[in-house]
Parts: C-alpha cells; sequence; structure tokens
C-alpha cells in the first residue's frame, strides 16, 4: 500500500504542471466567449480592461497581503520598473489589442492567431540565453522544426480560409446567412495585425515575468502588483481614447460577468499559476498548451455563438497543433536530461570527495611508512 500511494504521489507531481496548464485553457477558453458576447452588445474593450484588472486586483491583493508578509523581498527601482513594464505589457498592450482584433475576427480566430505565443516566446528565450539550442540534438531539432510548423499553421488560417464545414446537424440555409451576415462586418486583415500584435506583448510579458521571478519571488504579490499597475496604466488609456462618459457605465449584466470572469480567473488566477509553473518549467513551456484553448473555444463558439468552421481552420489548426506538441516534447525531454544531471552531479561530487578522502589516507600510510623507515636506518649505527 505504501508502495502504491508513493507511486501515486510521485505521478500527482509530475502531473500537476500539465493539469494547471490544461485547466487554464478552459478558463481562457470561456473567457474568449464571454467577453466575445459582452463585446457585441456594445461594451467598450477599453473599459473592460479596467474593471477586469480592477477586480483582479481586488481579489488577490488580500492573499498576498496575509499569505506573503514575511516572504516579500523587498522592491528596488529595477523591480518596480520591470512591475511596471510587466503592467503595460500584458494588462494594456496585450489585452486592448486582442479584444480589438477580437472585434475584427471571432473566438475561434483569435485563439489561433494566439497559437503563435510559443512560437514568439521561443525565439525570444533563445535571443535572451532562457533556451539553448544544440541541433546535434533531438530535442533542440524537435523544438526548432516545431516552432516553423506553428508559423506556418498560423499564417495558413489567417491567409486562407476556404469552404465553410456543414456539420450533420447544422442548416445549410442558416451558416450561409450567418457567413453573410457576419463576414460583412468583420475586417479579417486587421484583426489579424492586431492579434500578432497582441501576442508579441503576451510573449514579451512572459519573458518579463521568468526574469523578474528570480529577484522577486512572491508570486501572489507579483501578480497582486501587476495588476493594479495595469489598472492604473488602463484608466489612463481609456480617458484619451474613450470620451463618452456613458461607457463607463456597467449594470448587472453580462458585461460585468465579463469584468468579474476575466478579472478573476483570466488575470489573477492565471498570472499567479503561470508564475509557479513558470520558475520550474520556464516559459516556452508554459505556452505550449494554448492549441488546447482554441480546440476547446471553436467548439464552444460553434455551439453558443454559431461561428462557423472553415477548412483553413482546421488545416492550420491541425499544423498548430502538430508544431506546438512536437515544440513540448523537446522540452520534455530537455526536463528529463536536466532531472538526470541534477541526480549524476551529487553522485559525481560523492564519489570524487571519496576518491580524495581515499588518496589522502594513502598518502598518510606512505607517509607514516617513510617516517618510520626513516627513523629504523638512522637508529640502525647505534646496535
Amino acid at each position: 500500500m505504501e508502495g502504491k500511494s508513493c507511486c501515486l504521489g510521485n505521478f500527482y507531481d509530475k502531473a500537476k504542471p500539465y493539469i494547471a496548464m490544461i485547466s487554464l485553457q478552459f478558463g481562457y477558453a470561456g473567457m474568449n466567449i464571454i467577453t466575445k458576447v459582452s463585446l457585441n452588445r456594445g461594451m467598450s474593450h477599453y473599459v473592460l480592461v479596467v474593471y477586469r484588472h480592477a477586480f483582479a486586483t481586488a481579489v488577490i491583493a488580500p492573499f498576498a497581503l496575509i499569505l506573503e508578509r514575511k516572504v516579500r523581498p523587498k522592491i528596488t527601482f529595477t523591480i518596480f520598473m520591470q512591475l511596471f513594464v510587466l503592467g503595460l505589457l500584458g494588462p494594456v498592450i496585450d489585452q486592448n489589442f486582442y479584444y480589438a482584433g477580437l472585434k475584427f475576427t471571432s473566438p475561434t480566430f483569435s485563439c489561433a492567431m494566439s497559437n503563435m505565443l510559443p512560437a514568439m516566446t521561443f525565439v525570444m528565450a533563445v535571443l535572451c540565453r532562457m533556451e539553448k539550442v544544440d541541433m546535434k540534438k533531438v530535442r533542440c531539432q524537435a523544438k526548432v522544426v516545431g516552432t516553423v510548423v506553428t508559423v506556418a499553421g498560423a499564417m495558413l488560417m489567417t491567409v486562407y480560409k476556404g469552404h465553410v464545414i456543414n456539420m450533420v446537424w447544422s442548416n445549410n440555409s442558416q451558416s450561409n446567412v450567418t457567413v453573410t451576415n457576419q463576414d460583412s462586418d468583420k475586417d479579417w486583415v486587421k484583426g489579424s495585425i492586431l492579434l500578432i500584435i497582441a501576442t508579441l506583448a503576451w510573449a514579451s510579458f512572459f519573458i518579463l515575468q521568468a526574469i523578474t521571478l528570480r529577484k522577486y519571488t512572491a508570486q501572489l504579490s507579483l501578480t497582486a502588483i501587476v495588476c493594479f499597475l495595469g489598472t492604473l496604466q488602463s484608466i489612463a488609456v481609456t480617458f484619451v481614447m474613450e470620451h463618452k462618459p456613458n461607457s463607463w457605465t456597467i449594470g448587472w449584466d453580462m458585461n460585468l460577468l465579463a469584468a468579474a470572469y476575466a478579472g478573476i480567473v483570466s488575470s489573477g488566477i492565471a498570472y499567479y499559476v503561470q508564475g509557479i509553473v513558470m520558475q520550474k518549467r520556464g516559459p516556452v513551456f508554459v505556452t505550449a498548451f494554448s492549441p488546447l484553448m482554441m480546440v476547446i473555444v471553436a467548439i464552444m463558439g460553434f455551439f453558443i455563438l454559431a461561428e462557423n468552421i472553415y477548412v483553413g481552420g482546421v488545416l492550420g489548426a491541425v499544423l498548430i497543433v502538430i508544431g506546438l506538441y512536437s515544440v513540448l516534447w523537446g522540452k520534455y525531454k530537455e526536463f528529463k536530461e536536466k532531472e538526470a544531471e541534477e541526480i549524476i552531479e551529487p553522485i559525481k561530487d560523492y564519489t570524487q570527495n571519496e576518491t580524495t578522502i581515499i588518496q589522502d589516507i594513502e598518502a598518510n600510510h606512505v607517509g607514516i611508512q617513510k617516517n618510520q623507515s626513516s627513523k629504523i636506518h638512522v637508529e640502525a649505527p647505534k646496535l
């Protein structure tokens, strides 16, 4: 029984990063659907970002103040500037551009474009020397090839749409009506550019978050500060971009649900969980699970929002999934190699110390024998 419990415990410890990241993808998928409904009803995405991070700050800050009051590091000027830039990259640039792109496209297409995130993060990690590329190793080849395939799939979804895939239970006449009504209101090229900028800012956020966590190790406090700074910066941006006082009004409706859900789940909880996993596995591992969000959103969008599924989207999605899980496989092999090195190094140190001790003992023994022989040789003439 003890052996089984130990095996289950080891399996759970190894599976925790995967469970955490898969759960976050379900949270992100729900955020995309709810946010799309709120934006379609006329809510300003600038105001939505402000309320989103206000909710996130209100939920995370009490836990950070209580649980990390003894372990919270001091904030130096360098750390504060990193936190300030994190608030600018994530809450302001990433989310405002993402919501603007979501308006011009669809939740499924937005998630598909976000699947370029692991590729961008991998390239930035290599440039920042957070990832090592040795093309002689299979795991490095898998990461590089997976990155290229991911970008190709995302570009395919952007350039080529193709025919609508009609499901068995869908009505052809209804699907044709929705295509004309929806596509007439959407600018796919403009939306694609906005989503690419948002994804680039999001990748930069992950890289900077990993760098900041090396010195500022309190994840809850970091999340609360970033959300608070993001709220202040978003308020400034909204005052510049939105001149209608009515845009700030929010009631007990879908707008409130979208702001609360996105703030608590997609900002507060997500930033904290990503930070914990990132400290153990790195930013590339954290971003490698984004294809799951695309699949979940595509299914939910089809049933809830009557979004159409196109041939180009399916082909691009297949390439994206293959490429990203090639990257994930390479990261898994790299993690295993690091674990093996961590086990071998103490053994090497122990054997080196052991051989050194043995050599010292042998040297001392030889020295004692020489001293004894010299004494005998000196005392011999007295006899």
